[in-house]
């Protein structure tokens, strides 16, 4: 199979309430962060991405996003993208000579990312690191999952958005996406709404309270509208501690091994 030439099989998104040829080359900032998608359905994209804060952030150009169509590079008349498995056994693996080209083609800066249920789990902490560099490149699987070949070729970090099994990697992807991206600069306007959210500081963020005051008999907690900061941080701290304490054994317990 001859490979494809560099732009073919690939989309430049960048949303936006007109309507738009995606084939044509988006305008985006040589310093963006860059995130390059490989799927049988690049349609998906960029979808729940192209809304709120992560959708006007692609139009302005903070960051782009690019996919890359695997059937394209399929074999033969009906660009067969997968067999069946080595070995025997149900379904069908994606080949690694058709992954391989898209791969090739669609590689951008950043680490390499396979999405799959038997990855490391994604986390807020990887979350920081990814919005840290230049972007990454994904992959979404399908079917049965990829040739382990072509993984350990391109050296992929397989990543696992919790213990259950999708059809395939698209909602992950977008998943993972929109985590890193609303931690990228100019992205939130005010950052320091991510510094108390779950995760940042190894808890589970406080409830949070706005008005009215009452509602359904129910009151805002006092020290919430009292006015003394010193109070308010101490309660707020008190909250997330319960709660991951409650909720999350296993966050409490590193959380309390790093005091």
């Amino acid at each position: 199979m001859s490979a494809p030439t560099r732009s073919h099989g690939q989309k430049s998104i960048r949303a936006s309430l007109q309507p738009r040829d995606l084939m044509d080359e988006a305008q985006v900032s040589p310093t963006s962060w860059q995130a390059n998608v490989v799927t049988l359905f690049p349609e998906a994209f960029p979808g729940v991405l192209g809304h709120s804060l992560t959708g006007t952030a692609l139009d302005k150009g903070l960051w782009s996003l690019r996919t890359t169509d695997l059937r394209r590079y399929g074999e033969g008349k009906h660009r067969k993208v997968d067999d069946t498995p080595a070995g025997g056994g149900a379904g069908l693996v994606l080949r690694p000579d058709v992954v391989a080209a898209a791969l090739q083609d669609a590689r951008g800066p950043g680490p390499m990312i396979y999405l799959s249920p038997r990855g490391r789990p994604f986390d807020q902490s990887m979350a920081q690191k990814l919005a840290a560099g230049p972007g990454v490149t994904l992959l979404c699987g399908r079917f049965e999952g990829v040739d382990q070949r072509v993984l350990d070729h391109f050296d992929m970090t397989e990543v696992s958005l919790g213990d259950f099994v999708l059809t395939g990697g698209e909602i992950a992807a977008q998943a993972l996406l929109d985590a890193t991206v609303r931690l990228l600069p100019g992205v939130i306007g005010n950052m320091a709404s991510t510094e108390e959210e779950s995760f940042s500081n190894g808890l589970l963020e406080h409830p949070q309270y706005t008005k009215p005051a009452e509602w359904m008999g129910r009151i805002i907690p006092e020290v919430l509208t009292s006015g003394n900061h010193g109070k308010v941080a101490e309660w707020r701290r008190e909250q997330s501690e319960a709660l991951t304490r409650e909720r999350r054994p296993d966050l409490w317990n590193l959380y309390r091994r790093k005091d």
